[in-house]
């Protein structure tokens, strides 16, 4: 499941008198087997989990499993609140498109330098550039990203993919 998914569920016995009731601001909801999906706000990626569809729940609470993932289900949760109670909502610490686009640049630079490409020619293909002459390309914007490309690339490949995975862990 992805950890950006809020899951709540009715809030048990033992918490009854120590939550206050919750009300889901409007958003699309969606009813599934594994319960109802809610999205408050697509711009913000705030997505819920509702384990039970209860008419009778009055308050929710969040569940949090204790796995690799915690951290980013907290980072959820903390949107989720800060959008509930009208505070600023932190930005999400997840990979946008444009990270994704550059990991993948950075991973396809670095396979072709392994593969013994050069510069140039890792340029043609991952920016998709047209031949040019020397001269042209000693001044090329594109020339400037492949190297920024290949230097963060090594450090990708050395260990700083962890950094894409938890981002909250390894700072």
């Amino acid at each position: 499941m992805d950890p950006s998914v809020v899951v709540l569920q009715r809030v048990p016995e033992v918490l009854s008198r120590a939550v206050e009731p919750t009300i889901l601001p409007e958003g699309a909801t969606r009813r599934a087997q594994d319960g109802l999906h809610h999205l408050l706000d697509p711009g913000l990626q705030v997505r819920l989990q509702l384990l039970q569809e209860d008419s009778d729940a009055e308050a929710l609470v969040a569940i949090v499993p204790l796995d690799q993932h915690g951290f980013a289900r907290l980072n959820a949760i903390y949107r989720l609140l800060a959008q509930l109670h009208g505070r600023t909502i932190p930005a999400d610490k997840r990979l946008t498109r444009q990270k994704r686009l550059r990991a993948k640049r950075m991973l396809q630079t670095f396979d072709g330098r392994r593969a013994g490409a050069s510069q140039r020619e890792i340029a043609e293909v991952v920016f998709r550039l047209s031949r040019v002459s020397r001269d042209e390309w000693q001044s090329a914007p594109e020339r400037f990203a492949v190297i920024r490309l290949i230097r963060d690339a090594r450090a990708l490949v050395e260990g700083g993919y962890r950094s894409l995975l938890c981002p909250d862990v390894h700072r």
